[in-house]
């Protein structure tokens, strides 16, 4: 009877452990956690908000890296950088003071981008419209690696590296003039914001899981869970688009996961395999190198036809427009057999130098839109991070080579 016992006592705690490590690592419940009030750098996840050592609150005045060059007809350089890798842009209305001739207010438009520096952390406003910078936060925020802003602008979610050894991966967001922070769950493999959702991915051994959550980070539910070990995944319209991570020498696959977590293959094998979903999920956009070239084409996700494209580069190098009739791309006019593309790109071993093109997608042709080497005599770019604002009348991008941050009027 003892046994028997201690048999059961012991199941029964083997049970306990399971359910605490599922829950645990796999559950994908976003934490919270609130940072301090007057936290002035970036802070720790999982000590209470305890911020990292150093830091401070700098000049308000505007770094000299952050004042707006007039390079080329409508070629601006807003930032000279380093800027950190992703800004959001944003079309606003404008209430001007009214005139002596009329008492009602004069409401005209502006395009705003908001990005971060790379070094201070700091949060910048760009207006096209007075073709100036305005540092909207002052809080020194230094390390942040990337950035993922909600379309309105008003929160980022930063990512960056902690910990003695930097093996921890932090994904903190705060309201754009600093405050109001909070964590989302520790070494989250990927994160993607829609207005009202962030879309989060734990990776590990034993597969990805990916699970859904308000922008505040609370009422997180899982979306699917797969033995894929290595993926990328961003929303689709409603759905869901699901790749795996892309490199030259291993066939690469892109599915669509719906609602209840079914995946649809939309294309694979390709080996370095690259995709971008547009704004509904209608078309995604892929690329991968093929016979020592880039080839690039759209499948649509309902009918499963593929279009083949007239230009090609590596999708992390493009934006979709809102309306989805056109994508903005960087193009490479330097490919070469040399390289393996995309891994030697990304690990920032071959710098390419793009021309921008305009893809328009029912007519599938292609259109230059700027010469970047040509308009700044000679500097070349590598373009990533494009943005485009709502009305398709800003282009933002970030050159890859110096992290500088560029504006172009379309």
């Amino acid at each position: 009877m003892k046994r028997f016992l201690l048999i059961l006592i012991t199941l029964i705690i083997l049970i306990g452990v399971g359910v605490f490590i599922y829950f645990y690592f796999f559950a994908n419940k976003a934490t919270v956690v609130v940072a301090p009030p007057g936290t002035t750098t970036l802070p720790i996840s999982g000590n209470n908000g305890t911020t990292q050592s150093g830091g401070g609150n700098k000049n308000p005045n505007s770094s000299a890296s952050s004042i707006p060059v007039s390079v080329a007809p409508r070629l601006v350089e807003i930032n000279a950088g380093p800027v950190v890798n992703g800004e959001v842009v944003l079309d606003v209305s404008i209430k001007n003071a009214t005139t002596s001739a009329s008492t009602t207010p004069v409401i005209s438009s502006d395009v705003i981008a908001k990005y971060i520096e790379r070094e201070s952390g700091n949060v910048f406003s760009y207006s096209v419209k007075d073709n100036k910078n305005t540092r909207v936060s002052n809080k020194t925020l230094p390390g942040i690696q990337s950035a993922t802003w909600l379309p309105n602008g008003l929160t980022a979610f930063v990512r960056y590296l902690s910990g003695n050894d930097f093996s921890t991966i932090n994904t903190y967001a705060f309201m754009a003039d600093g405050s109001n922070g909070f964590f989302l769950q520790q070494n989250l493999s990927s994160i993607d914001i829609s207005s009202t959702s962030v879309l989060m991915l734990a990776s590990g051994v034993n597969g990805s899981s990916a699970s859904l959550a308000n922008t505040d980070g609370t009422k997180a539910s899982n979306v699917f869970t797969t033995p894929l070990s290595q993926l990328r995944v961003s929303f689709a319209g409603k759905k869901y688009l699901a790749y795996t991570k892309p490199s030259s020498g291993i066939d690469g696959y892109a599915f669509i996961v719906d609602s209840t977590g079914h995946f649809s293959r939309i294309a694979g094998p390709r080996s370095g395999l690259t995709a971008l979903a547009s704004p509904s999920g209608a078309w995604v956009l892929l690329s991968y190198p093929l016979n020592n070239d880039l080839q690039m084409e759209l499948v649509n996700t309902s009918t499963g036809e593929i279009v083949s494209l007239p230009v090609a580069t590596i999708a992390d190098k493009c934006v979709w427009t809102n309306d989805e009739s056109s994508i903005y791309c960087g193009i490479p006019t330097n490919v070469s057999s040399d390289a393996s593309y995309p891994d030697d790109w990304y690990q920032g071993a071959f710098q390419f130098s793009d021309r921008i093109w305009k893809i328009d997608v029912s007519g599938r042709f292609a259109q230059l839109t700027l010469d970047f080497s040509s308009a700044t005599n000679g500097v070349s770019l590598d373009a990533v991070a494009l943005s485009v604002d709502q009305n398709n009348t800003e282009l933002v991008f970030m050159n890859k080579n110096d992290n500088s941050l560029w504006g172009y009027q379309l």
